[in-house]
Order: structure tokens, then C-alpha cells, then sequence
């Protein structure tokens, strides 16, 4: 017998010790779970019109009435999406419905498994068809039986239809991921008070952002003025809702692909966690979002969808 020592001792030793233990899985990249304490900014980037994937939390600066924020939590592709499509079933939409409902399952499939997809139909009312699943077939047949609806009454009420989404979402669990509405419309219609701060208040406090396709024409109305315009109608006006969340409204004569397009974009946003700051219940804070300037540097010229601002939480009133 002998005794080792020197080099060779070590070289063994640690030898001896890795194949005692064992293999380790390889590092899982890191997926942030929510919570109602957090703010989400869900954020499209683009340049020249299309997407930009494979950023990083560190490439991005997020600002609360005007001062730097600390990101606290951070999703891209990976994080769980909850899509709401609202259809507006209004005589004047059955081809744009039809149009959308041929290539509804194939721009659905382009979700993830996980992903769940529920339908809402709207027209002087709204009316819940489909339940959030993840059953993406379901969704694309109820999208088929919108273009012969007729139930909901005559006139359109837009707003009507997001508020009832948004009431929809308030009901359930809290999600650790993003929320997307796709809505189907004309932009016709008026609203008996309701106006659009109030849908847009109630769409933030579920952290829901609203995307919507139109037809080719379609125009954010014109501002109503003098003194024989009463306050009480407001016309529709998804630009503008669309816009105050962080979404987009794609114009086109063709929904079907432009259905397909959206999905793949909303897929494609990021999400930026931050901690509200104290303030009494319902203050707003403003939201900026901008590239840092690294990344600045490697897409000049890009372009960034946020919502524009949250309100402070009950819970986090002081």
C-alpha cells in the first residue's frame, strides 16, 4: 500500500466526487410569476412595422411620471396569454365575420397549448358564447357562427362590450400572464353614458390590452362641438381606447389575414413588471416606455406600444 498525495491525489478526489453526483438538469431560463402588487406594461416594439423578438429586461427603461422605475419582473414568448375576441355581429359585419371566420383556426393556432381563448359576440348587447379555454377549435367555431347572429339587438354599442370583457377578467383568478382583446368591428355606434375613460379605467385594472381590425375606411370620429352637442352620446371610438392601452388597429379589406397577423404580434409583445407607488385609491400615473441605449443603438428608429398610465390600486393606497 502507498499513499497518494500531490496533483494526482486532487486529480482523484475530485474525480471520485463528480461521479457521486448527479447530473444536474440544465438551467431553465427564469419566468416571472405575477402578482396583484405588480404593475404589467405590456409592450409591442417594431421597426419598420415588424415585431422585434429576443430583447431583454435590461434593454429596456421603464418611467412613472417621468422617473426611471426598477423592472421587477419580465416575459416574452414564454409567458401564459389570455385572449379575448370580441365580434361585433352588427348587420353591416358579415363579411368582414365571414372573412375572419376562414382563417380563424389557423390564426389561432398559431397560440401556444397553454394559451386560452374566449368569444364574446356584441352588437346592442353582449353576450359571453365561449368561456376562457384552451380549446382553440371551440373558439374558431363560435367565430364561424358569428357572421349568422342576430339576437343581440339592432345598433352597435362598443363600449357596452368592453366594459362587460372587462368585468369578465375582474371576476377571475389572478393571471401570471398577459391579457390581449381582439376586437372585430366597424366603429360604428354611440354610447348613452358611458365614455371611453370609464372603459379604459376598468380595461387597466385587469391589465387587458385592446387590439382591434376595421375595415379599410373606418376613421376615429370626429370631435363634437357647440352648444347643441350633448355630453350624455358619445360615438364609438376604438382608436382611441385601443390606443390608451397599448394596442393596435389594423385597417384592412381582408380580416382574415390580418386575424392571423395580429395573433402572431400579440404573441411577440413583452411584459415589463413594476411596483405601483403609493398614492390614494384611483390616482393616475403616467407610463413611458423606451428603449435603453444599447438597444437603442441596435434598432434605431423603433417604434413602442405601452398602455399610458395605471391607477393606484386600493390595496396599495396610502
Amino acid at each position: 500500500m502507498f499513499a497518494l498525495c500531490g496533483p494526482l491525489f486532487f486529480i482523484l478526489a475530485a474525480a471520485a466526487a463528480l461521479a457521486q453526483t448527479p447530473p444536474q438538469p440544465p438551467e431553465a431560463p427564469p419566468v416571472f410569476r405575477s402578482t396583484a402588487a405588480l404593475v404589467a406594461v405590456d409592450t409591442l416594439v417594431t421597426q419598420r412595422g415588424r415585431p422585434v423578438s429576443g430583447l431583454a429586461a435590461a434593454d429596456f427603461i421603464v418611467r412613472e411620471n417621468g422617473s426611471a422605475r426598477p423592472i421587477e419582473g419580465f416575459a416574452h414568448e414564454a409567458a401564459p396569454l389570455q385572449v379575448l375576441l370580441l365580434l361585433d355581429v352588427s348587420g353591416s359585419m358579415g363579411r368582414m365575420l365571414r372573412s375572419a371566420a376562414e382563417t380563424g383556426r389557423q390564426a389561432l393556432e398559431q397560440l401556444a397549448p397553454q394559451d386560452e381563448v374566449a368569444v364574446f359576440f356584441f352588437a346592442r348587447r353582449a353576450r359571453l358564447v365561449q368561456e376562457l379555454s384552451p380549446d382553440k377549435r371551440a373558439a374558431a367555431r363560435a367565430l364561424q357562427e358569428a357572421a349568422v347572429e342576430s339576437g343581440l339587438g339592432a345598433g352597435t354599442s362598443l363600449n357596452d362590450a368592453l366594459l362587460e370583457a372587462a368585468r369578465y377578467l375582474e371576476r377571475l383568478p389572478v393571471f401570471s400572464g398577459r391579457r390581449a382583446l381582439i376586437v372585430l368591428t366597424d366603429n360604428g355606434g354611440v354610447h348613452y353614458r358611458l365614455p371611453d375613460d370609464e372603459v379604459i379605467r376598468a380595461l387597466s385594472g385587469v391589465n387587458a390590452v385592446v387590439n382591434a381590425i376595421v375595415p379599410e375606411n373606418a376613421r376615429p370620429p370626429r370631435p363634437a362641438n357647440g352648444p347643441g352637442v350633448n355630453p350624455d352620446f358619445t360615438p364609438a371610438n376604438i382608436f382611441r381606447i385601443a390606443d390608451a392601452t397599448g394596442g393596435e388597429v389594423m385597417r384592412s379589406s381582408d380580416a382574415g389575414s390580418r386575424l392571423r397577423d395580429l395573433v402572431a404580434r400579440i404573441r411577440l409583445r413583452y411584459t415589463l413588471l413594476i411596483r405601483p407607488a403609493p398614492g390614494p385609491p384611483g390616482q393616475f400615473h403616467s407610463l413611458a416606455v423606451e428603449l435603453a441605449p444599447s438597444a437603442r443603438a441596435r434598432y434605431p428608429g423603433a417604434e413602442l406600444r405601452h398602455r399610458a398610465g395605471y391607477y393606484t390600486p386600493a390595496a396599495e393606497a396610502q
